[in-house]
């Protein structure tokens, strides 16, 4: 329990990084067919005042979410490798739905070609897995300029 007026180091003025300017929160569409890392994105994207507002479990379902959700949806994270339509394919038709949307691709180590391509599809970053915290929030931040 920190006392009254004992805040040293404690930088009470910053803004949660999830928060607009208008104040409202930035609203995530997750996109993995991994519970785990979807929690863990979650968590982390909570933290800062985010809102999760729909999560998908491959590129079809969250192609078909980020169509219902349109034009609410602030961001993408999109899996790249998932089951009935993998996540270059969903970023692709998301893109053809909305040049606008933001999507940041989530990877495992050695998929460089599918984030290549990715980038060039219109992604506009990329997440390398096992996730850290620090880079998830840097490369959200640097899409949501």
């Amino acid at each position: 329990m920190i006392a009254k007026g004992d805040l040293t180091g404690i930088n009470v003025s910053r803004k949660a990084s999830g928060i607009k300017p208008t104040g409202e929160p930035i609203r995530v569409l997750i996109v993995d067919d991994s519970m785990f890392v979807t929690k863990q994105i979650t968590q982390i994207l909570s933290s800062e005042g985010f809102v999760v507002a729909a999560t998908a479990a491959d590129g079809k379902e969250g192609l078909d979410k980020y169509k219902e959700l349109y034009p609410d949806i602030d961001l993408v994270t999109m899996d790249i490798t998932m089951p009935n339509m993998d996540g270059v394919t969903a970023l692709e038709k998301i893109m053809e739905f909305d040049k606008n949307a933001k999507v940041i691709m989530v990877s495992a180590l050695g998929k460089q070609d599918l984030v290549k391509k990715s980038l060039l599809l219109g992604a506009k970053n990329y997440i390398v897995k096992p996730l850290d915290r620090v880079k998830v929030l840097e490369r959200i931040s640097s899409v949501l300029k």
